[in-house]
């Protein structure tokens, strides 16, 4: 087996490769684009990658879904078992039962088969507060971690406060992983680029973050080169500009179709009882319809909207590989210049009360108005000291700081668009086993294999 480094940099694009990026340069010449899927984001394209199966093979049809035994909307689901196709370590161990995978980050990292596992798990204490951390197998090198490089900077791995210093923790973590137990594959994510994209745009300055990013990648490629490791550096999607929220779960209710139950004056969405909602995630949305004969009643409703440029019903799905029971009876995809929001409110003040926050498990879609303040508060970041200050004291508090202005939103991602800004990519330090045309998303589990065992 030849050891071998996987660097997971997401929204890096062709692109955005230049003169800020001189470690990622050096790699260019052994790349290849990965044609998008659907629905380009992180949960789905990540198990693809790992499994070399469609959303509707492998069950990961967005970073979430309705969960319709339980009535619940849940994201970010981090067990590994929720993915329904044998994973890359599980072929490889077939090949070869030395073979050992160290999961340094990609989601679905808890209840994993892989050796070692290190995920984003903050503590949830008994009153309220939420404390950054991190999970980790073997369980005791959260400690060391800890120890090692400080705790896991929760805070600036998602939310307003994002910065380079979460993704250089993880580079770091892997280095730390290699020392330890030099696994046969160790899988590596570096989220920066993503969040910054979304927050100013492709056609924003990202010239620092590129900088740092590639710094990141300089540092993994000189220690894990100079360890005779073969290093992968590829991406999931590009970032698209975007200009134009919609708002599926709005449309419905002006119809009479979604439902909402009201609770000290503000509102909650009631997936029980509305006869259809939308579980809402970047440029895709899922549709749930309880009564099938409203199917095409709703379908016609989305087509006539704009921002919207396609219904998939059962056909559509099938197309895209999304025709999995998880997936909404229709599954709508934006405009290239539009995305889609949670929202079901009609008033601002009825809102409801974690809409302000960072709460990426109660709200039922993806919110990435949590990367931006409040533009109306005067001075965010004293505000914020202040909730703080009342958490250290033992109050309880809100961290109510979170814009719901979607317009500040220039970037998004979620689908399969042709163009540098949104074509993922994959380089290589072996430029043999890099193929010469494009390769699709499944195609990618096949070539990390090869990189492990073909000579």
């Amino acid at each position: 087996m030849q050891r071998t480094l996987v660097i997971n940099v997401v929204g890096l694009t062709r692109n955005l490769i230049g003169e800020h990026t001189p470690n990622l340069q050096k790699l260019l010449g052994n790349s290849v684009d990965i044609k998008p899927m659907v629905p380009a984001v992180t949960c789905a394209v990540q198990a693809t990658y790992l499994t070399g199966k469609t959303p509707a093979e492998h069950g990961i049809v967005a970073n979430g879904w309705y969960f319709r035994d339980l009535n619940e909307v849940w994201l970010w689901r981090q067990s590994n078992r929720l993915i329904q196709a044998p994973k890359i370590w599980d072929i490889a161990r077939a090949k070869d039962s030395s073979f050992t995978c160290a999961n340094t980050f990609w989601w679905y990292a808890m209840a994993t088969g892989a050796d070692y596992t290190l995920t984003p798990r903050p503590l949830y204490c008994a009153d309220g507060s939420k404390l950054p951390d991190c999970y980790t197998y073997p369980l005791e090198w959260r400690e060391e971690l800890s120890q090692e490089l400080g705790p896991f900077p929760l805070f600036q791995f998602w939310g307003p406060a994002t910065s380079i210093k979460s993704s250089a923790w993880i580079a770091d973590a892997a280095i730390s992983v290699e020392l330890k137990k030099s696994p046969s594959l160790q899988l590596v994510y570096l989220p920066h680029l993503d969040y910054c994209l979304q927050k100013v745009g492709p056609q924003g300055d990202i010239s620092k973050d590129l900088q740092e990013v590639d710094g990141l990648v300089g540092k993994l490629l000189d220690f894990f080169t100079a360890r005779n490791c073969r290093v992968i550096v590829l991406s999931e999607y590009g970032i698209g500009a975007v200009d134009t929220p919609v708002h599926p779960n709005r449309i419905l209710r002006q119809a009479n179709l979604l439902a909402v139950k009201t609770d000290l004056g503000r509102e909650y969405l009631e997936t029980a009882t509305s006869k259809a909602f939308a579980v809402a995630d970047h440029q895709i949305a899922h549709v749930y319809i309880q009564d099938a004969e409203l199917i095409p009643t709703v379908k016609a409703l989305f087509e006539q909207q704009p921002g919207i440029a396609r219904v998939l019903d059962a056909e559509g799905k099938r197309e895209l590989g999304l025709d999995h029971e998880r997936s909404g009876e229709l599954v709508l995809l934006a405009e290239a210049n539009a995305w889609f929001t949670y929202y079901y409110w009609l008033d601002d003040n009825k809102a409801p009360d974690f809409a302000p926050t960072v709460e990426i498990h109660r709200k039922p879609g993806y919110d990435p108005c949590e990367l931006f303040f409040n533009p109306t508060l005067r001075f965010p970041m004293l505000r914020m000291a202040g909730k703080v200050l009342r958490k250290k004291l033992g109050f309880r508090y809100l961290m109510d700081v979170i814009s719901i202005q979607p317009e500040q939103v220039k970037g998004s991602h979620g689908l399969a668009l042709p163009g540098a800004d949104s074509t993922p990519i994959f380089m290589s330090t072996e430029a043999h086993l890099v193929p010469s045309e494009p390769i699709a998303a499944t195609d990618v589990c096949d070539l990390l294999l090869r990189h492990v065992f073909d000579e």
